[in-house]
């Protein structure tokens, strides 16, 4: 590793962990490879400023109720649509509502959608592309026309679809939103395994009398986690964007739930005189979509050794 190359790695921290004694056990072999890891992240400028931007979003949305400066479902006309100000820091929409204090409870049905939609489409996504690249054959056929005709369709519109099926709400769009982001995650995960199966640890494992299934649970899996990781962070922009636009269309979270996308919608017809009920909202995705993108990059700077 050249001088050039450690300063770019994260300086005195990275040359402070080469500097260090050879690890002595697994444990304190991986604490090296994680502070290895946690330096070169902080070399990224970008991915920190994501990372940042993340853990405020979250500290606002679990500490919501001491962050909010009013009932977010107080209606008082005789307020509707103020500019912001030191009593309303957001100002005030159509109905008097605060808006700054429903952004911040927004914040907890955004997170909340985009994590349960990651929990769900994650695995799935893991466990048929890891099945499909292992076996192989008919297997690998059947599942993979099952997800081409999955991506045929724009994510948006297939959430559409299925949120028409189930019927509006939050737990509807979650479903829905999962099932139109699990295939990426597969062909990914099925590229990875395809090029696992034939390591030399793959066949001893074979040979020691390994079923398939504990060979693509116990070995070829936790091979594809980071990889899936980091797929995942980085469709975190997509999901919140599909949620805001379900929400937009009256097909996710329902009134008076101060979600992002219903927010966004209530001030359209504002928009030209009262930019800020839209404007604010919408900033708010964009922020948020922008840091799980950015810091989405920087792991897989982190976690992908052709990136390494």
């Amino acid at each position: 590793m050249t001088p050039q190359s450690i300063d770019q790695a994260g300086g005195r921290g990275l040359k402070a962990w080469l500097a260090a004694p050879v690890p002595s056990s697994p444990f304190q072999a991986r604490m090296q490879q994680l502070s290895l890891k946690w330096w070169r992240l902080r070399a990224n400028p970008a991915a920190m400023f994501g990372l940042a931007v993340i853990v405020l979003i979250v500290l606002v949305a679990l500490f919501a109720p001491l962050v909010a400066t009013h009932d977010i479902y107080a209606q008082d006309l005789t307020k509707r649509l103020q500019r912001p100000s030191a009593a309303h820091w957001f100002g005030t929409d159509e109905l008097g509502r605060d808006i700054f204090s429903r952004l911040v409870f927004g914040a907890r049905i955004t997170l909340y959608i985009a994590l349960l939609t990651a929990v769900i489409a994650a695995p799935l996504g893991l466990i048929v592309g890891t099945t499909s690249g292992y076996l192989g054959g008919w297997v690998d056929t059947v599942l993979m026309r099952i997800v081409d005709i999955f991506l045929a369709f724009p994510s948006l519109v297939l959430a559409l679809a299925f949120v028409a099926a189930l019927g509006p709400g939050i737990d509807h769009a979650i479903i829905a939103i999962a099932l139109a982001a699990w295939p990426p995650i597969a062909r990914l995960a099925r590229a990875e395994t395809l090029s696992i199966r034939k390591s030399d640890y793959i066949a001893a494992v074979r040979l020691q009398g390994a079923s398939p299934l504990r060979i693509i649970l116990g070995h070829v899996v936790p091979m594809c986690i980071p990889s899936v990781v980091v797929r995942i962070t980085l469709s975190m922009a997509s999901i919140i964007l599909t949620a805001a636009g379900l929400g937009f269309l009256g097909l996710g979270a329902q009134p008076p739930s101060p979600e992002w996308g219903a927010m966004l919608a209530s001030g359209r017809e504002f928009i030209l005189t009262n930019g800020w009920i839209a404007g604010i909202p919408g900033l708010a995705i964009l922020v948020t979509s922008l840091a799980f993108n950015l810091f989405g990059d920087g792991l897989r700077d982190i976690l992908d050794p052709r990136h390494g």
